[in-house]
């Protein structure tokens, strides 16, 4: 079992893609959105020619939803889902919570006049950016010093009441989620761990349990369950002694072997859906793309499968600059990078007298 390949066709980086950028959200199920630029050349690069204002687009028009549904952590996930997503991985989170909550001093009190306050200021279809949020609660006498602001906010969207809007110029805004999403999906939570489970298995395959409770923030215990309650719609393989999860689809797919070659972002979901990475990262590259450990990842380069550099885009007015950090000094990258960078370069919308080769650069190997 080709681990890394059969990874790439599931997540649509290889093979088929995507038609529409909510096409791709919905197939992923969640996807990292800690860094809002990267996250949005996540979804591009899985559609058959999406651009960057496409991607905005869907986001303007309430077909994407960023909030923080798996782990705590902000993701992009369809809209109508991410009620019921939110219900089913918040739990555990909120209850991981109370900790938190008495060394910043919030207490239920504060809580609930802080969301009774956001709610009348949202009402109607109104949005308000970060900066305006906190100066609503300044001014009400709800101390946002000290991160209890970002806190605040982060608690609201966990329970639901809010989730992140569109951007108005450099602002994001938030919105209530119930009158951007009017009309969510609705699941029981039996429902929505074997949903859940399906479209992880089928969009991240291969992967083991442990993978998915990880992924979800959710038990081993509540992960085995619905992987259970799914077994006959899932194929299963054993791996170096580790039961794997797959799609039969993706054994199905068929790899486009001249793009073999990929520009991902950092925080992309071919390497955070996992908990176990070792498969697509080698322990001695770890550090490169995580320097320091500090949970920042680097955009990576991704070769035969095995994430194999790091890159770098440099923006200033109309030039782009790529600049590649490869791992192996043996690498062609200006033949192998030529599709990648030429497709990062659509995706941006640049104009054609600014694409590879005149702004593309190798900025050092390491």
């Amino acid at each position: 079992m080709d681990i890394a390949q059969q990874r790439l066709l599931s997540q649509r980086i290889n093979g088929e893609r995507c038609q529409t950028p909510e096409e791709v959200v919905r197939w992923l199920g969640a996807m990292q959105a800690q860094e809002y630029q990267e996250a949005l050349w996540a979804i591009g690069l899985r559609t058959r020619s999406a651009t960057l204002a496409m991607v905005e687009q869907a986001i303007a028009e309430g077909k994407i939803v960023r909030t923080w549904p798996m782990r705590g952590t902000l993701h992009f996930v369809p809209a109508q889902d991410a009620k019921w997503m939110l219900e089913l991985t918040a739990t555990r989170m909120i209850a991981k919570d109370k900790r938190r909550q008495e060394q910043l001093e919030l207490d239920e009190t504060i809580i609930e006049r802080a969301a009774q306050l956001l709610h009348d200021a949202l009402h109607g279809g109104k949005r308000l950016s970060r900066p305006g949020v906190m100066t609503l609660w300044e001014d009400a006498g709800i101390s946002t010093r000290g991160q209890r602001g970002y806190h605040l906010l982060w608690y609201l969207a966990q329970t639901g009441l809010i989730c992140l809007g569109p951007y108005e110029g450099k602002q994001q805004t938030f919105v209530l989620l119930d009158e951007w999403v009017p009309q969510p999906r609705k699941f029981s939570r039996e429902e929505a761990l074997n949903e859940l489970v399906k479209r992880y298995v089928a969009s991240h395959g291969p992967v083991t349990v442990h993978d998915f409770a990880w992924w979800t923030g959710l038990t081993i215990s509540e992960a085995r369950t619905g992987f259970h309650a799914v077994r006959s719609e899932l194929c299963v393989e054993k791996h170096n002694g580790q039961e794997y999860w797959f799609s039969g689809d993706v054994l199905n797919g068929e790899a486009h072997p001249s793009s073999d070659f990929y520009l991902l972002p950092g925080f992309d979901e071919y390497l955070l859906g996992y908990k176990d990475r070792s498969a697509v990262l080698a322990a001695e590259h770890v550090q490169k793309v995580v320097p320091g450990n500090n949970g920042v990842f680097m955009p990576m380069l991704v070769v035969a499968g095995q994430i194999a550099g790091t890159w770098k885009r440099t923006l200033k007015k109309n030039e782009l600059d790529i600049l590649l950090k490869p791992f192996d000094q043996s690498f062609d990258l200006e033949t192998e990078a030529r599709e990648a960078v030429s497709s990062y370069y659509d995706f941006r919308g640049l104009p054609r007298n600014l694409r590879y080769p005149a702004t593309f650069l190798i900025l050092e190997r390491v």
